[in-house]
Protein backbone atom coordinates (compact mmCIF):
# COMPACT_ATOMS: atom_id res chain seq x y z
CA UNK A 1 0.00 0.00 0.00
CA UNK A 2 1.72 3.42 -1.01
CA UNK A 3 -0.26 6.56 0.21
CA UNK A 4 1.11 10.28 -1.20
CA UNK A 5 0.73 12.21 1.61
CA UNK A 6 0.65 16.10 0.42
CA UNK A 7 0.06 19.74 2.20
CA UNK A 8 1.16 23.60 2.33
CA UNK A 9 3.28 23.52 -0.75
CA UNK A 10 2.75 23.67 -4.47
CA UNK A 11 5.47 20.68 -4.98
CA UNK A 12 6.97 20.68 -8.17
CA UNK A 13 7.80 17.13 -8.16
CA UNK A 14 3.44 16.68 -7.93
CA UNK A 15 2.43 19.56 -10.27
CA UNK A 16 3.94 18.38 -13.17
CA UNK A 17 3.34 16.82 -15.96
CA UNK A 18 5.22 13.52 -15.47
CA UNK A 19 2.83 12.83 -12.00
CA UNK A 20 1.49 9.80 -13.85
CA UNK A 21 4.74 8.60 -14.29
CA UNK A 22 6.49 9.35 -10.81
CA UNK A 23 3.68 8.32 -9.01
CA UNK A 24 2.05 5.77 -11.34
CA UNK A 25 2.51 2.82 -8.27
CA UNK A 26 0.36 5.23 -5.37
CA UNK A 27 -2.89 3.32 -4.31
CA UNK A 28 -4.47 7.00 -2.80
CA UNK A 29 -4.01 10.27 -2.04
CA UNK A 30 -4.45 12.21 1.05
CA UNK A 31 -3.82 16.13 1.64
CA UNK A 32 -3.26 17.65 5.31
CA UNK A 33 -4.32 21.15 4.43
CA UNK A 34 -3.57 24.39 2.90
CA UNK A 35 -3.35 23.62 -0.62
CA UNK A 36 -5.77 25.43 -3.39
CA UNK A 37 -8.50 23.14 -4.67
CA UNK A 38 -7.43 23.71 -8.55
CA UNK A 39 -4.02 21.54 -7.48
CA UNK A 40 -5.81 18.93 -5.07
CA UNK A 41 -8.21 19.07 -8.41
CA UNK A 42 -5.04 18.46 -11.03
CA UNK A 43 -3.25 15.51 -8.64
CA UNK A 44 -7.02 13.33 -8.15
CA UNK A 45 -7.78 13.79 -11.98
CA UNK A 46 -4.02 13.35 -12.87
CA UNK A 47 -3.54 10.09 -10.98
CA UNK A 48 -7.36 9.17 -11.19
CA UNK A 49 -6.91 7.70 -7.79
CA UNK A 50 -8.82 8.59 -4.18
CA UNK A 51 -7.75 12.00 -2.91
CA UNK A 52 -8.82 12.49 1.05
CA UNK A 53 -8.33 16.14 2.47
CA UNK A 54 -8.83 18.38 5.40
CA UNK A 55 -8.88 21.98 5.08
CA UNK A 56 -5.65 24.07 6.71
CA UNK A 57 -6.18 27.63 8.14
CA UNK A 58 -5.36 28.96 4.57
CA UNK A 59 -6.76 28.45 1.10
CA UNK A 60 -10.16 27.68 2.83
CA UNK A 61 -12.32 27.85 -0.89
CA UNK A 62 -15.13 26.24 0.03
CA UNK A 63 -15.04 25.87 3.87
CA UNK A 64 -18.13 27.34 5.08
CA UNK A 65 -20.03 26.19 2.56
CA UNK A 66 -18.82 22.17 2.94
CA UNK A 67 -18.90 22.80 7.11
CA UNK A 68 -22.49 23.65 7.07
CA UNK A 69 -23.73 21.81 4.20
CA UNK A 70 -26.26 19.10 5.19
CA UNK A 71 -24.13 15.95 5.01
CA UNK A 72 -21.71 17.40 6.99
CA UNK A 73 -22.40 14.41 9.79
CA UNK A 74 -22.84 11.95 7.44
CA UNK A 75 -20.46 8.62 6.74
CA UNK A 76 -21.65 6.68 3.89
CA UNK A 77 -19.68 6.47 0.73
CA UNK A 78 -22.88 7.02 -1.36
CA UNK A 79 -23.66 10.32 0.64
CA UNK A 80 -19.49 11.32 0.06
CA UNK A 81 -19.97 11.18 -3.54
CA UNK A 82 -22.84 12.63 -3.52
CA UNK A 83 -21.48 16.02 -1.82
CA UNK A 84 -18.66 15.82 -4.15
CA UNK A 85 -20.97 15.97 -7.22
CA UNK A 86 -23.15 19.15 -5.57
CA UNK A 87 -19.25 20.96 -5.53
CA UNK A 88 -17.92 19.46 -8.79
CA UNK A 89 -14.72 18.08 -7.49
CA UNK A 90 -13.33 14.97 -6.97
CA UNK A 91 -11.79 15.27 -4.02
CA UNK A 92 -13.22 13.88 -0.22
CA UNK A 93 -13.21 16.01 2.36
CA UNK A 94 -13.35 14.53 5.87
CA UNK A 95 -13.10 17.13 8.48
CA UNK A 96 -14.15 16.18 11.30
CA UNK A 97 -15.82 13.33 9.64
CA UNK A 98 -14.90 8.95 9.34
CA UNK A 99 -14.12 7.58 5.36
CA UNK A 100 -13.29 4.28 4.93
CA UNK A 101 -11.42 3.82 1.25
CA UNK A 102 -9.21 1.12 0.27
CA UNK A 103 -10.06 -0.91 3.07
CA UNK A 104 -8.43 1.97 5.12
CA UNK A 105 -10.41 3.86 8.16
CA UNK A 106 -9.81 7.51 8.54
CA UNK A 107 -10.73 9.90 10.70
CA UNK A 108 -10.11 13.49 10.11
CA UNK A 109 -9.89 16.94 11.75
CA UNK A 110 -8.85 20.17 10.07
CA UNK A 111 -7.43 23.52 11.25
CA UNK A 112 -5.22 24.84 13.45
CA UNK A 113 -4.44 26.31 17.07
CA UNK A 114 -6.61 29.97 17.44
CA UNK A 115 -4.56 32.56 16.70
CA UNK A 116 -6.56 35.48 15.28
CA UNK A 117 -10.50 35.57 14.05
CA UNK A 118 -10.00 33.45 11.12
CA UNK A 119 -11.56 30.48 10.13
CA UNK A 120 -11.25 26.60 11.11
CA UNK A 121 -9.21 27.64 13.94
CA UNK A 122 -10.01 26.40 17.60
CA UNK A 123 -8.64 26.22 20.83
CA UNK A 124 -7.77 23.04 22.19
CA UNK A 125 -11.17 22.55 24.09
CA UNK A 126 -12.93 23.08 20.73
CA UNK A 127 -10.70 20.10 18.96
CA UNK A 128 -11.73 17.84 21.61
CA UNK A 129 -15.42 18.42 21.08
CA UNK A 130 -14.57 18.06 17.66
CA UNK A 131 -12.87 14.47 18.38
CA UNK A 132 -16.24 14.01 20.86
CA UNK A 133 -18.36 14.59 17.58
CA UNK A 134 -16.49 11.24 16.14
CA UNK A 135 -16.74 8.84 19.11
CA UNK A 136 -20.00 7.00 17.86
CA UNK A 137 -18.83 5.97 14.55
CA UNK A 138 -15.13 4.90 16.26
CA UNK A 139 -17.00 2.83 18.50
CA UNK A 140 -19.02 1.58 16.08
CA UNK A 141 -15.75 0.90 13.93
CA UNK A 142 -14.31 -1.35 16.67
CA UNK A 143 -17.57 -3.21 17.00
CA UNK A 144 -17.75 -3.96 13.06
CA UNK A 145 -13.91 -4.34 11.96
CA UNK A 146 -11.88 -4.57 15.21
CA UNK A 147 -10.62 -1.33 15.43
CA UNK A 148 -11.38 2.24 15.78
CA UNK A 149 -9.41 3.79 13.45
CA UNK A 150 -5.99 3.31 11.13
CA UNK A 151 -5.23 6.99 10.16
CA UNK A 152 -6.19 10.16 11.89
CA UNK A 153 -5.56 12.79 8.78
CA UNK A 154 -5.15 16.01 10.37
CA UNK A 155 -3.95 19.80 9.26
CA UNK A 156 -2.21 21.17 12.54
CA UNK A 157 0.52 18.59 14.51
CA UNK A 158 0.09 17.03 17.92
CA UNK A 159 1.44 19.11 20.83
CA UNK A 160 4.80 18.75 21.28
CA UNK A 161 5.44 16.72 18.23
CA UNK A 162 6.85 18.36 15.27
CA UNK A 163 4.61 21.67 16.83
CA UNK A 164 6.20 25.07 16.68
CA UNK A 165 6.07 27.92 20.05
CA UNK A 166 4.04 30.40 18.41
CA UNK A 167 0.83 30.55 18.86
CA UNK A 168 -0.52 29.69 15.16
CA UNK A 169 2.10 26.21 14.82
CA UNK A 170 1.31 25.26 18.29
CA UNK A 171 -0.16 21.87 18.25
CA UNK A 172 -3.33 19.84 19.68
CA UNK A 173 -3.07 18.45 23.37
CA UNK A 174 -6.50 16.40 22.51
CA UNK A 175 -4.76 14.63 19.70
CA UNK A 176 -2.02 13.31 22.20
CA UNK A 177 -5.46 12.08 23.81
CA UNK A 178 -6.79 10.68 20.58
CA UNK A 179 -3.62 8.60 19.83
CA UNK A 180 -3.69 7.05 23.21
CA UNK A 181 -7.38 6.33 23.27
CA UNK A 182 -7.61 5.43 19.64
CA UNK A 183 -4.42 4.32 18.54
CA UNK A 184 -3.80 4.87 14.91
CA UNK A 185 -1.56 3.62 13.00
CA UNK A 186 -0.29 6.97 11.56
CA UNK A 187 -1.33 10.27 12.10
CA UNK A 188 -1.00 12.45 9.11
CA UNK A 189 -0.49 16.31 9.48
CA UNK A 190 1.24 19.51 7.19
CA UNK A 191 1.10 23.05 8.76
CA UNK A 192 4.49 23.11 9.82
CA UNK A 193 6.74 23.84 6.90
CA UNK A 194 10.57 22.03 6.42
CA UNK A 195 13.04 23.76 4.88
CA UNK A 196 15.98 21.46 5.56
CA UNK A 197 16.61 18.16 4.10
CA UNK A 198 17.71 17.24 8.03
CA UNK A 199 14.18 18.45 9.97
CA UNK A 200 12.60 15.84 11.29
CA UNK A 201 9.58 14.79 9.40
CA UNK A 202 8.52 11.12 10.90
CA UNK A 203 7.90 10.88 14.78
CA UNK A 204 6.56 7.65 17.10
CA UNK A 205 4.10 8.52 19.20
CA UNK A 206 3.04 5.12 21.18
CA UNK A 207 1.78 3.44 18.82
CA UNK A 208 1.60 5.91 16.06
CA UNK A 209 4.13 6.90 13.57
CA UNK A 210 3.31 11.02 13.14
CA UNK A 211 4.12 12.17 9.77
CA UNK A 212 4.72 16.00 8.37
CA UNK A 213 3.13 16.00 4.92
CA UNK A 214 4.43 19.15 3.72
CA UNK A 215 5.53 19.15 0.15
CA UNK A 216 5.00 15.07 -0.49
CA UNK A 217 6.33 12.39 1.65
CA UNK A 218 5.18 8.80 0.37
CA UNK A 219 4.03 6.39 3.16
CA UNK A 220 4.71 2.43 1.63
CA UNK A 221 3.37 0.40 4.14
CA UNK A 222 1.56 -3.00 4.49
CA UNK A 223 0.87 -2.30 7.78
CA UNK A 224 -2.89 -1.09 6.75
CA UNK A 225 -4.00 -3.67 4.58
Amino acid sequence: MKILCISDHLDPLVYTASIKERFKDVDLVVSAGDLPQDYLDFVVTSLNKPLLSVYGNHDLEGFSKRSSDAWALSWEREDWERENQQFGSGVIHIGSKIAIERNIIFAGLGGSMRYNTGENQYTDFQMQLEIFRLIPRLLLNRLLYGRFVDVLLTHAPPFGVHDKPDRCHKGFKAFLWFMKTFKPKYLIHGHIHLYNLSDIRVTSYCNTQVVNAYGHYIIDTDVLL
